[in-house]
């Protein structure tokens, strides 16, 4: 579930809204946009009008378990002081999270584009993740998964340990694969 300065920043981001333009456009003040974007608690219904402004909307779902959105905040976080093996935690939490919803609710968990986690590989990773998931339920795809810029133009395999062996192709889930991303399928079964 994510929160929602989250929500709110990654809306903002997804129509190339600056916050000073969506604050005009909302008739919040710029600052209050900042500090909400901050994780300031705001009240439901200005939480409602930062995404209408956006030109989004907010649903409530039933589920507690954190979206792709919330994943990639988690794995840049980690990213940023050198824990690649919480990062894959995250990833594959991520995971756990959408297999554990159907239909409609799994679809909601990738909704939301996630802002990048300033590494291109985990980029690809959690858009490949979120369009196999939501594949194995006939859901449809969000626009954001099949962004150019979630896909490497060269194959890379998926390595927390340098050790860690390459997969063959049969190995790689199609959706990984497209996206330039060769990681076990076996990384994200559930043990």
């Amino acid at each position: 579930m994510a929160v929602s300065s989250t929500l709110v920043r990654a809306a903002r981001r997804s129509k190339h809204l600056t916050q000073a333009r969506l604050a005009e456009l909302t008739g919040i003040d710029q600052a209050s946009v900042s500090h909400h974007e901050r994780g300031r608690d705001a009240a439901y219904s200005t939480v409602d009008r930062l995404l209408a402004g956006a030109g989004h909307r907010l649903y409530a779902a039933p589920t507690r378990r954190d979206d792709a959105a919330s994943a990639a905040e988690a794995i840049r976080g980690y990213l940023r002081v050198d824990d690649a093996d919480r990062a894959l935690r995250a990833l594959i939490q991520l995971n756990d999270n959408l297999t554990a919803e159907h239909g409609l609710v799994r679809g909601i968990l990738g909704l939301t584009e996630p802002e990048p986690t300033g590494d291109p590989v985990w980029d690809a990773a959690i858009a490949a993740l979120v369009a196999w998931r939501l594949k194995e339920e006939r859901v449809p795809l969000p626009e954001w998964v099949n962004n150019p810029d979630r896909k490497l133009s060269v194959p890379v395999v998926f390595r927390v340990d340098p050790a860690d062996p390459a997969p063959e192709p049969g190995d790689v889930p199609n959706e990984f694969a497209e996206r330039g991303i060769l990681a076990w399928a076996d990384t994200f079964a559930s043990v």
